[in-house]
């Protein structure tokens, strides 16, 4: 009965927002009553599309096989957890999460948004209407995530053994978030495009939904990043998978949409530029579900395979897309340029920046679809690779960082950047000094890893000095200083720790990629290796029932170059209802270094261990969560709340005597 109430409700959804976007695009000049019947609508949807997920999370956790997807991805030894995530572990019950998020977001719109002008909500959330009403369809008439089993199974299938992990519970909701989070950017774009509103006001309410937007893609990118790391097996934390960019150039083009708003809010410039980057972020993250799904692609990452699907899919993307591009290019010439800067100014900064990230996205973009579009129009099949990447987009970002420190420090309208780089010169000089002291200790074998470290270095000192200066340390008492330090606005403090963690991220690359060393070799119990100064010894090897598995695993210890033993368990499990083999990796965390063990496939006599040491790369992820927890700490800046500021009352005039 569940299921059908599920499958109801999210018809519902489907037709309240049908409805919705004819009333709204119609009546958007109606004043107050009908923004309030959209977000009216708004919360409705989300309540309909949560009893929707809501039945199918119920399903997949009593096992009810009638159920055609949880025949298909589920089976009832899975632990719970996994059952729950294997919810949105395929193609159909991603997508129903995928409006989730998208009807949450109108919802949070619809609640928060309500001293917006009332034209500016109404067109708002018609516009998320539209985007409901159209995923609701495609998941409707083209993935009923609904559909029956007759007759019922008596047991599953059973999902994909690399997705029965914690990180199919926590990386695609953080990163559907963030994709799906840009739809509010867009609906914004589309709203003011319309209706023309277009001004200071309006970046001050688009701001935080692409701050929110951009946390959560940043947190998904980077969780994405570590379940690759620790669960395919091979120790890489980057492969340049074509789904792996389709996240990707949606944050770059995120990012460049967070600092051309703040040139419009402060200078009331570059508007038509950031309008254009709130249709493109989302875009882009439209690009990325066609790529998922359309089954043009054969990755981890893919969930369908299905050609008609990808047909819909691309005619949704052509329509939101082209539509939308086609109304910027309609009001585009009748919208003011905005305020005027010189070049050498935090204005002329941040183009600066949306320059580089610009171009970086377009790079990604191109070696993503190049070899798409070729062999579609004349067959040929070719692969661009992680060197395509590693240069163009390192040879972009070069640049970028070495700029990155200077902006905070500019003066907004017309600034000298003589005196910003003076105050810059000691974070320079400990950047140099750092970089040739590690250089000389390490034993740098890649070349281009000084310059790295260098660049590291500079924008983690940089973010630093910006506080540095503002706090006047050195020039007034301390505890005055201390003070002004303390005071400073949140958002300060957020651009500062954003700047600092994409230095830390920056050292995490480079040190791992100069100074990891690998060891392939075969060994039997009792026997010991050595790599970096960690010695390795097999202890033993057993086979361990698990809940819905068997593993094979391999016990080590190990000795670290400074004394101290650890033990360390790595796995090869082979799943009962599939019988898919995986493999765990075991990982070692010493300081900011890991050793990462894998077993491989056993011989006759003798057992694979493959052995990893990755210097400071767990400063790849720190740097993220970092940046990700300056988006959260600038969202809490009352100044970043998602809302117009309230008018003051008029004063009551008083009477005549």
């Amino acid at each position: 009965m569940s299921i059908e109430l599920g499958h109801f409700a999210l018809i519902l959804a489907f037709a309240i927002a049908s409805v919705s976007v004819l009333g709204g695009y119609a009546f958007w000049r109606s004043g107050e009553r009908i923004a309030l019947f959209l977000a009216q609508g708004a919360v409705l949807q989300f309540v309909l599309v949560a009893v929707a997920f809501a039945a199918l999370i119920q399903a997949f956790v009593v096992s009810d096989f009638s159920l055609a997807l949880a025949v298909n991805n589920s089976h009832s030894l899975k632990p719970l957890i996994f059952k729950i995530s294997g919810v949105w572990g395929n193609h159909e019950g991603s997508m129903v999460l995928w409006i989730l998020i998208l009807v949450a977001f109108g919802a949070m719109v619809a609640s928060f948004g309500r001293r917006l002008p009332s034209d500016l909500l109404a067109l708002v959330l018609t516009t998320q209407s539209l985007l409901v009403a159209a995923f609701a369809g495609f998941t409707l008439f083209t993935s009923n995530p609904f559909a029956r089993m007759v007759p019922a199974p008596l047991e599953g299938n059973d999902l994909n053994p690399v997705l029965q992990d914690i990180g199919l519970a926590i990386h695609p909701p953080l990163l559907y978030a963030g994709y799906v989070g840009f739809s509010i950017c867009f609906s914004f774009a589309i709203a003011a495009l319309i209706s023309g509103r277009i001004d200071q006001a309006w970046a001050r309410w688009v701001r935080p939904w692409t701050m929110l937007s951009w946390t959560f893609l940043t947190l998904g990118i980077a969780m994405g990043s570590y379940w690759a790391y620790y669960e395919l097996g091979w120790g890489g934390w980057w492969f340049w998978d074509p789904v792996e960019n389709a996240s990707f150039m949606p944050w770059l083009a995120g990012t460049a949409l967070l600092h051309s708003a703040l040139v419009m809010e402060k200078r009331n410039a570059l508007k038509i530029w950031t309008i254009f980057l709130a249709i493109i972020t989302f875009s882009l993250s439209l690009l990325g579900t066609f790529l998922v799904r359309s089954g043009i692609l054969t990755s981890v990452h893919t969930f369908a395979s299905d050609p008609t699907r990808g047909l819909v899919i691309l005619s949704l993307l052509a329509l939101v897309i082209g539509g939308a591009f086609l109304l910027f290019a309609m009001r585009a010439s009748s919208l003011r340029s905005g305020g005027l800067f010189a070049p050498v100014s935090r204005e002329g900064a941040l183009v600066l920046n949306n320059l580089f990230l610009a171009t970086a996205t377009g790079a990604v973009l191109v070696g993503t679809l190049y070899p798409l579009v070729l062999d579609a129009l004349v067959g040929t099949t070719i692969s661009v690779g992680a060197p395509f990447f590693d240069l163009t987009f390192g040879a972009l970002m070069a640049p970028l960082l070495l700029v990155l420190p200077f902006g905070p420090l500019l003066a907004w309208k017309r600034a000298d950047v003589v005196a910003a780089a003076q105050r810059l010169l000691f974070a320079a000089a400990l950047a140099i000094f750092l970089t040739i002291l590690i250089s000389a200790l390490g034993g740098v074998s890649i070349s281009l890893a000084p310059i790295g470290l260098l660049l590291g270095f500079w924008v983690a000192f940089g973010s630093v000095a910006e506080l540095i200066d503002r706090s006047k340390l050195g020039r007034i008492p301390l505890a005055d200083s201390w003070r002004r330090l303390v005071g400073l606005p949140r958002t300060i403090w957020s651009t500062a720790i954003a700047h600092f963690g994409v230095g830390v991220t920056v050292l995490g690359i480079v040190a791992t990629t100069a100074w990891e060393t690998e060891l392939v070799t075969t060994l039997n119990p009792g026997e010991t290796t050595e790599l970096s100064g960690y010695v390795l010894t097999f202890d033993s090897f057993e086979q361990v029932p698990g809940a819905n598995f068997i593993a094979e695993q391999g016990h080590f210890t190990i000795t670290a170059p400074g004394g101290g033993t650890r033990p360390m368990v790595a796995e090869r499990r082979t799943y009962v209802a599939s019988g898919m083999p995986t493999t765990e990796a075991a990982i070692e965390t010493y300081g900011l270094s890991q050793l990462y063990l894998q077993l491989g496939e056993p011989l006759e006599n003798t057992h694979v261990v493959r052995v990893w040491h990755k210097p400071y790369i767990t400063l790849i992820w720190l740097g993220a969560i970092l940046m990700a927890g300056a988006g959260v700490l600038s969202l809490t800046d009352r100044r970043r709340r998602v809302g117009a500021p309230q008018r003051a009352a008029k004063p009551i005039a008083e009477p005549a005597e």
